[in-house]
């Protein structure tokens, strides 16, 4: 992976490149921001940056043996660390380093939710166990086999257990001299604060949306059109954007979920709102969690859609055709307790509460605010 790789985020290139070259590379950087937005991607090319034996224009040459091995995934000197799931002798990343391999020759740009469908996860959580940071603690105490440094990179470290977090305090404040640590986060506010602090960070803002449809178009083969359209609803984010490309039809079934939900919601069929949260909980947790965030999306984007700005509505077509006529019921009155029912019923979920009742409990919740009125406004 090359800088001349990666879509967007030149000013944290700028900047990395200027630490590499300086000689003054710190012994633990965290790259941070949403998911999907190519941390992942310009910490594997850092790396390669940084082991590279004859740079060019500054970025890697692509060529010497040390670029070559970073290219096929298996450079001795760079460890790759992420969370798993512990079940058949499975207890540190490199017992999963086939689905490592798999997870970043086809999903570069990491979407967690597809990590959890290739080592099939189902409702258990990955984490990063003590037994990774004693494997990491005793690796980094090995000389590098070949290169100046040897670096670990550690994809989510939010997800370290507290006791494996706190295992590596030490080593990660004072590494050994060939030791460098790269930590990737998408939400760095649930990082350890005493690893956090111990880092220098970059924090990388959301991609454009020429961005997105150029890398859609360019190197996905996506037609024209839609690389348009996925990039306008993913938020900044190219991992949700080559989701909804390669996965159209599940944007289509929450499409058609929110449709009805909001129907029958107003027109209270408490029966049918039942069968419908309990359609919502057979999706499997993660599923789920996917749905409630686009439930809270179209919320907001319906309220967006109501201050006739189209250049800020971030909606497929079909979305924006049913918004013409659903947006007038999401109003100043109700969307912040809509956004707040939502957010608290993801909140649930993500703490195995019983699916069912959540969601049901959220139709309800649901019915009684988009029957709200609409505030009447008060003359100046």
């Amino acid at each position: 992976m090359k800088f001349s790789e990666i879509a967007g985020h030149n000013e944290t290139i700028r900047a990395l490149r200027s630490i590499v070259d300086a000689g003054k590379i710190p012994h633990a950087i965290m790259l941070s921001g949403i998911s999907g937005i190519g941390k992942f991607r310009l910490a594997r090319a850092l790396a390669q940056y940084i082991h590279c034996q004859n740079h060019v224009n500054g970025d890697s040459c692509g060529v010497c043996p040390s670029c070559k091995q970073h290219q096929n995934l298996n450079n001795p000197d760079i460890h790759f660390i992420y969370p798993v799931i512990k079940r058949d002798g499975i207890l540190i990343s490199k017992d999963l380093a086939d689905c490592w391999k798999e997870m970043m020759t086809e999903w570069s740009y990491m979407p967690p939710e597809k990590w959890n469908e290739i080592i099939q996860a189902g409702n258990s959580r990955p984490a990063i166990y003590v037994t990774e940071s004693e494997d990491i603690i005793a690796r980094a105490s090995l000389s590098a086999y070949q290169e100046n440094f040897k670096i670990f990179l550690m994809w989510l470290p939010e997800k370290m257990r507290p006791e494996a977090a706190n295992k590596l305090l030490k080593i990660i404040e004072e590494p050994y001299d060939d030791t460098i640590f790269i930590l990737v986060s998408n939400d760095d506010s649930k990082v350890l604060p005493t690893i956090f602090s111990r880092t220098q960070r970059f924090h990388l803002l959301p991609l454009s949306s020429d961005d997105i449809s150029r890398h859609l178009a360019e190197n996905r083969g996506i037609p024209g059109t839609i690389a348009s359209a996925a990039s306008r609803i993913a938020e900044g984010s190219m991992g949700r954007a080559e989701e909804i490309t390669c996965h159209p039809e599940e944007l289509m079934q929450f499409s058609e979920l929110f449709k009805e939900t909001m129907r029958m919601a107003y027109g209270l069929k408490a029966k049918r709102l039942k069968e419908l949260s309990e359609t919502m909980a057979a999706m499997g947790r993660e599923k789920l969690l996917r749905f409630i965030a686009y439930c809270g999306r179209m919320v907001r984007e319906n309220f967006i859609y109501n201050l006739k700005m189209p250049q800020i509505v971030m909606m497929t077509p079909d979305e924006e055709n049913f918004s013409t006529r659903f947006s007038p019921f999401i109003h100043e009155g109700n969307v912040e307790k809509l956004s707040d029912d939502i957010s608290k019923a993801a909140y649930d979920i993500e703490r195995n509460a019983n699916a069912k009742i959540v969601m049901f409990d959220l139709m309800l919740l649901i019915s009684q605010s988009v029957r709200t009125p609409k505030p009447s406004r008060l003359p100046i």
